[in-house]
């Protein structure tokens, strides 16, 4: 993939002078138009050898563009927060929002395709690891994002050129350090790993362009001329959509519809279940402060019918729980900055980092909910949603983050007279609103996407729990019974396979 970044390109001066001021002056014009419409974002990344002049190319855009709308983004080894999340939480926080540009020097490429040069990853793990990049990239595409890949190629004995170059110059010397050369020392090993990696992740939604590092000028060029062309293109909204949804859901008699089938008759009396709050919750209690937890972490996500008794619930859960461990996120309608980013952006925001927990009253369903009912985002738009909510909370249980679903469910009949119940209780006014009571029409349209959302979304890592809510007594101890027990299941040490 790297033989036509070895054959000289070259741009003389008197080519290059003449070239510039018409680019900058069309990267500025686009750059204004970007932030103007404010419609979606632009990704750099910017990668490849070392000495192939990756810093030198930040300089030239941010000389070349205006520097107030452009974030540069670099990554190396995460720190002790970072290590305590999910892998790619770090590269969410990072996001540049609608209108803005990220340059990104080290990326969620680097440490896969370093792992895999130390032999810390097998082939099978980096394609894996890969499959779930392709999948992050094209979610971000589907949300409009412009993504643009950068790979600064070298030739072995142009690296070694280059670098004995730049450390001859008092103006680069400090760029060339011992890892410079330690690290031509794999040269060979890191074109395996990273020859291999821009293949599997070349797509159409995230193209890798590969640019010949050995003259500043050819590379200069050639870098701005690709941000242009792509810029423009995506503001004429030309761009070619590339990846395909999830596919379109079957008729309605091919749903198992989990809601009708519900047994809503099951009740607590006041004693029983006093007795069993008082349990369930001390073992929570111990499970939270145990040695084992501390090197998890847990995330809890309820969802449910209005006046479902989401809040009773959540305050149960929170009396077993030490203040300083846990936070409570009411997720409303997104915030303007929050509509800026990608819909999962605010959710990796508030991931726990290891030993606490995170409690979210409703959650990013709302994409497969509300937003589809109600016509908040398209069909397209919704039904791809599926897929990347499955690999998100794939990602949360592979990185040691115990996931927790709760949907409550109650009659028609009870949450009117919750509903009515709210409206005469003075406490209780803030509870209720106009939209409940709009929301109640829409009924059958809610009842068909729970019903989708649980066949596509409960998975055997992250099963969904149905809760049936009727009887409070029953819910919030069905409630902290399931967070025990999975609790219990995750921080139980595994048996050594091969014992006798």
């Amino acid at each position: 993939m790297f033989e036509s970044a070895e054959l000289g390109h070259r741009v003389d001066k008197a080519t290059f002078r003449d070239a510039v001021p018409a680019l900058r002056a069309a990267l500025l014009d686009a750059q204004f138009e970007l932030r103007e419409k404010s419609q979606f974002p632009v990704i750099i990344l910017i990668s490849g050898v070392d000495g192939a002049g990756k810093g030198e190319t930040i300089n030239v855009l941010y000389e070349w563009m205006d520097p107030r709308y452009l974030t540069t983004l670099a990554f190396s080894a995460p720190s002790d927060e970072e290590a305590e999340r999910p892998y790619m939480w770090r590269y969410w926080r990072a996001l540049p929002p609608k209108g803005r540009i990220g340059v990104f020097a080290g990326s969620w490429y680097s440490d896969p395709i370093r792992d895999r040069i130390a032999g810390h990853l097998d082939q099978g793990d980096l394609d894996r690891r890969m499959d779930q990049i392709n999948r992050f990239e094209a979610m971000l595409a589907n949300e409009g994002a412009l993504i643009l890949k950068f790979w600064f190629h070298l030739s072995k004995e142009g690296q070694r050129t280059r670098l004995k170059t730049m450390e001859k110059d008092p103006r680069t010397a400090w760029r060339v350090t011992k890892e410079s050369w330690t690290r031509l020392k794999t040269y060979d090993q890191l074109q395996d790993a990273a020859g291999h990696v821009l293949r599997m992740t070349n797509t159409p939604w995230a193209p890798w362009i590969v640019v010949e590092g050995t003259d500043d000028r050819y590379r200069s060029l050639t870098v701005g001329r690709v941000v242009l062309d792509a810029l423009q293109k995506h503001l004429a909204g030309t761009r070619d959509p590339g990846y395909p949804v999830a596919p379109p859901l079957g008729l309605k008699h091919d749903v198992c519809d989990v809601l009708t089938a519900l047994d809503l008759s099951h009740t607590l009396d006041r004693k029983t279940y006093e007795t069993e709050l008082a349990q369930w919750q001390g073992r929570l209690s111990e499970l939270l402060r145990s040695t084992a937890f501390a090197q998890r972490s847990l995330i809890i996500a309820f969802e449910g019918s209005d006046a479902a008794g989401k809040g009773g619930a959540i305050r149960r859960i929170a009396a077993a729980m030490d203040a300083r461990q846990y936070q409570i996120i009411p997720v409303a309608a997104p915030t303007e900055e929050e509509r800026a980013q990608p819909y999962l952006w605010r959710f990796w925001r508030h991931l726990p980092r290891t030993g606490r927990a995170a409690i979210f009253d409703r959650s990013w369903y709302g994409r497969v909910l509300v937003e589809r009912v109600e016509g908040f985002c398209s069909e397209a738009d919704w039904l791809r949603a599926y897929a990347e909510i499955n690999d998100f909370e794939h990602e949360l249980q592979e990185s040691g983050a115990i996931l927790i679903k709760f949907w409550l469910q109650i009659s028609d009949e009870e949450q009117l007279r919750r509903f009515r119940e709210r409206e005469k209780i003075d406490f209780k006014r803030f509870k209720i609103t106009a939209e409940d009571w709009r929301n109640r029409e829409q009924r059958p349209a809610y009842h068909a996407a729970v019903c989708d959302m649980i066949d596509r979304t409960s998975t055997g890592q992250a099963p969904w729990t149905i809760v049936e809510a009727e009887d409070k007594n029953y819910a919030r101890v069905k409630v902290l019974r399931t967070v025990c027990e999975r609790l219990e299941n995750a921080l139980r040490p595994r048996k050594n396979k091969d014992k006798d």
